[in-house]
């Protein structure tokens, strides 16, 4: 089993910035992909970015440009800078990690809210 636990979420205005971190534990090894989903009130989860063990990322084009993530390999933990916020990114923010076998594990999430 891996645990996730994601911190750094808040309230913020527009135009201001957060950063996300999530840290993993437990039978770590073989991690391969870690990222960030997220899903608003009454849609669908998304994926926001993701990031392979060797640093190969991925964004989703809604924040591209605005939103930077990255990775711990050392300390197992994977960040979200989250930078130029808009309300419409106001959302809970999960952690994922994949392991090599293709199985996925999820943060309980951090709530994330920009006001206008």
């Amino acid at each position: 089993q891996v645990q996730l636990v994601e911190s750094g979420g808040g309230l913020v205005q527009a135009g201001e910035s957060l950063r996300l971190s999530c840290a993993a534990s437990g039978n770590i090894f073989s991690i391969n992909a870690m990222g960030w989903y997220r899903q608003a009130p009454g849609k669908q989860r998304e994926l926001v970015a993701s990031i392979s063990r060797v640093g190969i990322t991925t964004y989703a084009d809604s924040v591209k440009g605005r939103f930077t993530i990255s990775r711990d390999n050392v300390n197992n933990m994977v960040y979200l800078q989250m930078n130029s916020l808009k309300p419409e990114d106001t959302a809970v923010y999960y952690c994922k990690v994949t392991r090599n076998s293709g199985r996925d594990y999820w943060g309980k999430g951090t709530l994330v809210t920009v006001s206008s």
